[in-house]
Protein backbone atom coordinates (compact mmCIF):
# COMPACT_ATOMS: atom_id res chain seq x y z
CA UNK A 1 0.00 0.00 0.00
CA UNK A 2 2.92 2.40 0.52
CA UNK A 3 3.60 3.06 -3.21
CA UNK A 4 -0.13 3.59 -3.68
CA UNK A 5 -0.29 5.87 -0.63
CA UNK A 6 2.53 7.97 -2.09
CA UNK A 7 0.63 8.18 -5.40
CA UNK A 8 -2.53 9.20 -3.55
CA UNK A 9 -0.66 11.92 -1.66
CA UNK A 10 0.72 13.37 -4.90
CA UNK A 11 -2.67 13.55 -6.65
CA UNK A 12 -3.30 17.12 -7.91
CA UNK A 13 -6.92 17.04 -6.69
CA UNK A 14 -8.61 15.92 -3.49
CA UNK A 15 -8.55 12.13 -3.17
CA UNK A 16 -10.27 9.80 -0.71
CA UNK A 17 -9.82 6.04 -0.47
CA UNK A 18 -13.14 4.50 0.65
CA UNK A 19 -13.82 0.89 1.69
CA UNK A 20 -16.90 -1.24 0.93
CA UNK A 21 -18.65 0.17 4.01
CA UNK A 22 -18.15 3.72 2.70
CA UNK A 23 -15.55 4.52 5.33
CA UNK A 24 -12.66 6.80 4.39
CA UNK A 25 -9.47 4.84 5.10
CA UNK A 26 -7.01 7.32 3.56
CA UNK A 27 -7.00 10.89 2.28
CA UNK A 28 -4.36 12.96 0.55
CA UNK A 29 -3.16 16.33 1.81
CA UNK A 30 -5.53 18.32 -0.44
CA UNK A 31 -8.55 16.42 0.93
CA UNK A 32 -7.34 16.59 4.54
CA UNK A 33 -6.94 20.35 4.29
CA UNK A 34 -10.26 20.92 2.48
CA UNK A 35 -12.38 18.81 4.85
CA UNK A 36 -10.27 19.29 7.99
CA UNK A 37 -9.56 15.57 8.30
CA UNK A 38 -7.47 14.29 11.20
CA UNK A 39 -5.70 11.22 9.74
CA UNK A 40 -5.36 9.77 13.24
CA UNK A 41 -9.15 9.41 13.43
CA UNK A 42 -9.52 7.41 10.21
CA UNK A 43 -11.34 5.30 9.21
CA UNK A 44 -14.52 7.41 9.34
CA UNK A 45 -17.72 7.19 7.33
CA UNK A 46 -17.59 9.39 4.21
CA UNK A 47 -20.64 11.37 5.34
CA UNK A 48 -18.90 12.16 8.64
CA UNK A 49 -15.71 13.23 6.88
CA UNK A 50 -17.37 15.41 4.26
CA UNK A 51 -20.43 16.38 6.34
CA UNK A 52 -22.50 15.73 3.21
CA UNK A 53 -24.83 12.80 2.50
CA UNK A 54 -24.74 13.40 -1.26
CA UNK A 55 -21.30 11.83 -1.67
CA UNK A 56 -22.45 8.76 0.23
CA UNK A 57 -25.42 8.58 -2.13
CA UNK A 58 -23.13 8.69 -5.17
CA UNK A 59 -21.10 5.84 -3.73
CA UNK A 60 -24.20 3.74 -3.06
CA UNK A 61 -25.41 4.33 -6.61
CA UNK A 62 -22.02 3.34 -7.98
CA UNK A 63 -22.04 6.30 -10.35
CA UNK A 64 -18.60 6.84 -11.94
CA UNK A 65 -19.09 10.62 -12.03
CA UNK A 66 -21.36 13.10 -10.32
CA UNK A 67 -21.74 16.48 -8.69
CA UNK A 68 -22.56 17.30 -5.09
CA UNK A 69 -23.42 20.59 -3.48
CA UNK A 70 -21.89 20.80 0.00
CA UNK A 71 -24.70 22.58 1.80
CA UNK A 72 -22.79 23.14 5.02
CA UNK A 73 -20.15 25.24 3.27
CA UNK A 74 -22.05 26.36 0.16
CA UNK A 75 -19.37 24.75 -1.98
CA UNK A 76 -19.83 22.60 -5.08
CA UNK A 77 -17.60 19.65 -5.89
CA UNK A 78 -17.49 17.21 -8.77
CA UNK A 79 -16.60 13.59 -8.06
CA UNK A 80 -15.02 10.83 -10.09
CA UNK A 81 -15.07 7.25 -8.76
CA UNK A 82 -12.60 4.57 -9.82
CA UNK A 83 -11.81 1.13 -8.34
CA UNK A 84 -9.26 1.18 -5.53
CA UNK A 85 -6.13 -1.00 -5.16
CA UNK A 86 -8.01 -3.63 -3.10
CA UNK A 87 -11.27 -5.32 -3.98
CA UNK A 88 -14.22 -3.43 -2.51
CA UNK A 89 -12.34 -0.15 -2.25
CA UNK A 90 -13.18 2.96 -4.23
CA UNK A 91 -10.94 5.88 -5.00
CA UNK A 92 -12.90 9.15 -4.99
CA UNK A 93 -11.37 12.16 -6.74
CA UNK A 94 -13.00 15.48 -5.84
CA UNK A 95 -12.64 18.88 -7.50
CA UNK A 96 -14.03 22.13 -6.12
CA UNK A 97 -15.87 23.84 -8.98
CA UNK A 98 -17.63 26.52 -6.93
CA UNK A 99 -15.88 29.43 -8.62
CA UNK A 100 -16.33 27.88 -12.06
CA UNK A 101 -20.07 27.48 -11.48
CA UNK A 102 -20.27 31.07 -10.22
CA UNK A 103 -18.51 32.38 -13.32
CA UNK A 104 -20.80 30.31 -15.53
CA UNK A 105 -23.81 31.83 -13.82
CA UNK A 106 -22.39 35.34 -14.22
CA UNK A 107 -21.78 34.70 -17.93
CA UNK A 108 -25.27 33.31 -18.46
CA UNK A 109 -26.87 36.27 -16.70
CA UNK A 110 -24.70 38.71 -18.65
CA UNK A 111 -25.68 37.18 -21.99
CA UNK A 112 -29.37 37.13 -21.06
CA UNK A 113 -29.29 40.76 -19.90
CA UNK A 114 -27.28 41.88 -22.94
CA UNK A 115 -29.72 40.16 -25.30
CA UNK A 116 -32.63 41.87 -23.56
CA UNK A 117 -31.02 45.30 -23.71
CA UNK A 118 -30.01 45.01 -27.39
CA UNK A 119 -33.44 44.03 -28.62
CA UNK A 120 -35.02 47.49 -28.29
CA UNK A 121 -32.31 49.56 -30.08
CA UNK A 122 -32.10 46.98 -32.87
CA UNK A 123 -35.83 47.23 -33.43
CA UNK A 124 -35.59 51.02 -33.49
CA UNK A 125 -32.67 50.87 -35.94
CA UNK A 126 -34.65 48.66 -38.29
CA UNK A 127 -37.71 50.92 -38.18
CA UNK A 128 -35.54 53.99 -38.82
CA UNK A 129 -33.90 52.32 -41.82
CA UNK A 130 -37.27 51.35 -43.26
CA UNK A 131 -38.44 54.95 -42.95
CA UNK A 132 -35.57 56.07 -45.22
CA UNK A 133 -37.30 54.46 -48.17
CA UNK A 134 -35.98 52.07 -50.78
CA UNK A 135 -32.28 52.48 -51.38
CA UNK A 136 -29.42 50.04 -51.11
CA UNK A 137 -27.99 51.61 -47.95
CA UNK A 138 -31.26 51.45 -46.06
CA UNK A 139 -31.87 47.90 -47.29
CA UNK A 140 -28.41 46.90 -46.07
CA UNK A 141 -29.12 48.37 -42.65
CA UNK A 142 -32.36 46.39 -42.44
CA UNK A 143 -30.56 43.16 -43.41
CA UNK A 144 -27.82 43.64 -40.81
CA UNK A 145 -30.34 44.68 -38.13
CA UNK A 146 -32.30 41.49 -38.80
CA UNK A 147 -29.10 39.44 -38.58
CA UNK A 148 -28.15 41.05 -35.26
CA UNK A 149 -31.67 40.44 -33.96
CA UNK A 150 -31.35 36.76 -34.88
CA UNK A 151 -28.02 36.56 -33.02
CA UNK A 152 -29.57 38.21 -29.97
CA UNK A 153 -32.53 35.81 -30.01
CA UNK A 154 -30.22 32.81 -30.32
CA UNK A 155 -27.93 34.03 -27.54
CA UNK A 156 -30.91 34.54 -25.27
CA UNK A 157 -32.17 31.03 -26.01
CA UNK A 158 -28.75 29.51 -25.31
CA UNK A 159 -28.49 31.44 -22.03
CA UNK A 160 -31.90 30.14 -20.93
CA UNK A 161 -30.95 26.55 -21.79
CA UNK A 162 -27.58 26.73 -20.02
CA UNK A 163 -29.19 28.31 -16.96
CA UNK A 164 -31.64 25.42 -16.75
CA UNK A 165 -34.66 27.63 -17.45
CA UNK A 166 -35.71 25.93 -20.70
CA UNK A 167 -38.97 24.02 -20.39
CA UNK A 168 -38.98 20.57 -22.02
CA UNK A 169 -42.33 18.90 -22.66
CA UNK A 170 -41.53 15.40 -23.85
CA UNK A 171 -44.16 13.08 -25.31
CA UNK A 172 -44.45 10.48 -28.11
CA UNK A 173 -43.78 12.37 -31.35
CA UNK A 174 -44.31 11.09 -34.90
CA UNK A 175 -41.04 11.71 -36.75
CA UNK A 176 -42.57 11.72 -40.23
CA UNK A 177 -45.00 14.51 -39.29
CA UNK A 178 -42.22 16.73 -37.91
CA UNK A 179 -40.05 16.09 -40.96
CA UNK A 180 -42.88 17.03 -43.33
CA UNK A 181 -43.41 20.21 -41.34
CA UNK A 182 -39.80 21.41 -41.40
CA UNK A 183 -39.00 20.41 -44.99
CA UNK A 184 -41.73 22.74 -46.26
CA UNK A 185 -39.52 25.67 -45.20
CA UNK A 186 -36.05 24.36 -46.03
CA UNK A 187 -34.47 27.58 -47.32
CA UNK A 188 -35.90 27.03 -50.81
CA UNK A 189 -33.79 23.92 -51.41
CA UNK A 190 -35.09 20.53 -52.55
CA UNK A 191 -34.96 17.97 -49.74
CA UNK A 192 -34.81 14.24 -50.45
CA UNK A 193 -36.56 12.58 -47.51
CA UNK A 194 -36.23 8.94 -46.46
CA UNK A 195 -38.07 8.20 -43.22
CA UNK A 196 -38.97 4.72 -41.99
CA UNK A 197 -42.67 4.29 -41.42
CA UNK A 198 -44.12 4.54 -37.91
CA UNK A 199 -41.06 6.11 -36.28
CA UNK A 200 -41.85 7.60 -32.87
CA UNK A 201 -39.50 9.41 -30.50
CA UNK A 202 -39.79 10.55 -26.90
CA UNK A 203 -39.20 14.25 -27.51
CA UNK A 204 -40.37 17.83 -27.30
CA UNK A 205 -42.00 18.34 -30.70
CA UNK A 206 -41.27 22.06 -31.02
CA UNK A 207 -37.63 21.66 -29.99
CA UNK A 208 -37.15 18.71 -32.35
CA UNK A 209 -38.61 20.77 -35.20
CA UNK A 210 -36.28 23.67 -34.40
CA UNK A 211 -33.23 21.37 -34.28
CA UNK A 212 -34.07 19.81 -37.65
CA UNK A 213 -34.81 23.23 -39.14
CA UNK A 214 -31.39 24.47 -38.04
CA UNK A 215 -29.69 21.42 -39.58
CA UNK A 216 -31.52 21.97 -42.87
CA UNK A 217 -30.61 25.68 -42.89
CA UNK A 218 -26.97 24.79 -42.22
CA UNK A 219 -26.97 22.26 -45.08
CA UNK A 220 -28.52 24.83 -47.44
CA UNK A 221 -25.87 27.45 -46.62
CA UNK A 222 -22.93 25.21 -47.43
CA UNK A 223 -24.30 23.33 -50.46
CA UNK A 224 -23.76 24.35 -54.09
CA UNK A 225 -26.77 26.15 -55.62
CA UNK A 226 -29.43 23.71 -56.77
CA UNK A 227 -27.91 20.69 -55.05
CA UNK A 228 -30.32 18.59 -52.96
CA UNK A 229 -30.29 18.12 -49.21
CA UNK A 230 -30.86 14.60 -47.95
CA UNK A 231 -32.74 13.81 -44.74
CA UNK A 232 -32.78 10.23 -43.49
CA UNK A 233 -34.40 8.75 -40.36
CA UNK A 234 -34.27 5.19 -39.11
CA UNK A 235 -34.48 3.18 -35.86
CA UNK A 236 -31.18 1.86 -34.46
CA UNK A 237 -30.69 0.11 -31.10
CA UNK A 238 -33.60 1.69 -29.24
CA UNK A 239 -33.16 5.16 -30.64
CA UNK A 240 -34.16 7.05 -33.76
CA UNK A 241 -31.29 8.51 -35.76
CA UNK A 242 -31.98 11.44 -38.06
CA UNK A 243 -29.27 12.66 -40.42
CA UNK A 244 -29.07 15.64 -42.75
CA UNK A 245 -26.56 15.53 -45.60
CA UNK A 246 -25.30 18.37 -47.75
CA UNK A 247 -23.23 18.20 -50.94
CA UNK A 248 -20.76 20.90 -50.06
CA UNK A 249 -16.99 20.80 -49.56
CA UNK A 250 -17.24 18.92 -46.27
CA UNK A 251 -15.36 19.50 -43.03
CA UNK A 252 -11.93 18.18 -42.07
CA UNK A 253 -12.07 15.59 -39.24
CA UNK A 254 -10.03 17.78 -36.87
CA UNK A 255 -13.00 20.19 -36.70
CA UNK A 256 -15.73 17.62 -36.04
CA UNK A 257 -15.54 17.84 -32.25
CA UNK A 258 -15.94 21.62 -32.29
CA UNK A 259 -18.50 22.42 -34.99
CA UNK A 260 -21.31 22.43 -32.41
CA UNK A 261 -19.61 25.19 -30.39
CA UNK A 262 -21.07 28.69 -30.56
CA UNK A 263 -19.45 30.95 -33.19
CA UNK A 264 -16.92 28.25 -34.16
CA UNK A 265 -15.75 28.80 -37.74
CA UNK A 266 -14.23 25.96 -39.72
CA UNK A 267 -13.23 28.35 -42.50
CA UNK A 268 -13.46 32.01 -41.41
CA UNK A 269 -13.10 33.27 -44.98
CA UNK A 270 -15.96 31.11 -46.20
CA UNK A 271 -18.09 31.90 -43.15
CA UNK A 272 -17.97 35.62 -43.93
CA UNK A 273 -19.59 34.88 -47.29
CA UNK A 274 -22.40 32.81 -45.78
CA UNK A 275 -25.18 34.59 -43.89
CA UNK A 276 -26.01 33.24 -40.45
CA UNK A 277 -25.62 33.77 -36.74
CA UNK A 278 -22.93 31.16 -36.02
CA UNK A 279 -25.17 29.72 -33.31
CA UNK A 280 -27.44 27.32 -35.20
CA UNK A 281 -25.46 24.14 -34.55
CA UNK A 282 -24.82 25.09 -30.91
CA UNK A 283 -28.57 25.42 -30.43
CA UNK A 284 -29.11 22.05 -32.11
CA UNK A 285 -26.72 20.42 -29.66
CA UNK A 286 -28.33 21.96 -26.59
CA UNK A 287 -31.88 21.23 -27.75
CA UNK A 288 -31.05 17.58 -28.40
CA UNK A 289 -29.16 17.12 -25.13
CA UNK A 290 -32.15 18.59 -23.28
CA UNK A 291 -34.25 15.76 -24.70
CA UNK A 292 -31.83 13.02 -23.68
CA UNK A 293 -30.27 12.66 -27.11
CA UNK A 294 -26.92 13.18 -28.79
CA UNK A 295 -25.46 14.84 -31.90
CA UNK A 296 -22.56 14.14 -34.23
CA UNK A 297 -21.10 14.91 -37.63
CA UNK A 298 -19.20 12.81 -40.15
CA UNK A 299 -18.05 12.85 -43.75
CA UNK A 300 -20.65 11.88 -46.34
CA UNK A 301 -19.73 9.09 -48.80
CA UNK A 302 -18.75 10.71 -52.07
CA UNK A 303 -18.42 14.20 -50.60
CA UNK A 304 -20.31 16.60 -48.41
CA UNK A 305 -21.05 16.45 -44.70
CA UNK A 306 -23.57 14.60 -42.55
CA UNK A 307 -24.98 16.07 -39.34
CA UNK A 308 -26.99 13.73 -37.15
CA UNK A 309 -29.06 13.62 -34.02
CA UNK A 310 -30.41 10.66 -32.11
CA UNK A 311 -33.32 10.54 -29.64
CA UNK A 312 -34.82 7.71 -27.57
CA UNK A 313 -37.51 5.72 -29.37
CA UNK A 314 -41.02 6.01 -27.99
Amino acid sequence: MEPFADLLEEAPVMALLVDRDHRVVAANQAARRYFGIDPQRLPLHVAEVTREARLDELLRQGRPEGEARLTHSQRVVTSKLVPGPVSGQTLVFLTDVTELRRLQTVRQEFVANLAHELKTPLTALRLAAESLGSNRFAERIVIEADRLSAIVDNLRQLAEIEAGRAVVERSPVEVDAVVREVTQHAAGRPVQVTVSQGLMVDADRAKLAQALGNLLDNAAKFSPPGSPIELHAEPVDGEVRITVRDHGLGISPEHWDRVFERFYKVDPARSREVPGTGLGLAIVKHLVLLQGGRVWTEAAPGGGQVFGLALPSS
